[in-house]
């Protein structure tokens, strides 16, 4: 499988966030998932589009550590 692109990923993270209500200007990779508002149960959402769409397995011990957009895609390019 290819290595995704940073750009690819945030384009799709985003779509997902602003799908759970974050403000799309509020969108960048250092914005943490408390100022967005996204909570577990939309994380865990998260990780379910992130399967489907990349293959990628992110674990609840996984989104623990996760604090901001950013961590999340950096997450994901790495184990893509």
């Amino acid at each position: 499988m290819p290595t995704l692109e940073v750009t690819q990923v945030e384009k799709h993270v985003y779509k997902a966030l602003e799908s759970f209500g974050a403000e799309p200007t509020e969108l960048r990779p250092e914005a943490t998932f408390k100022e967005l508002d996204v909570d577990s149960l939309d994380l865990a959402e998260l990780s379910q589009i992130v399967e489907e769409e990349y293959g990628v397995k992110i674990k609840s011990s996984d989104v623990e550590h996760l604090k901001t957009v950013g961590d999340a895609v950096e997450l994901i390019v790495e184990r893509s």
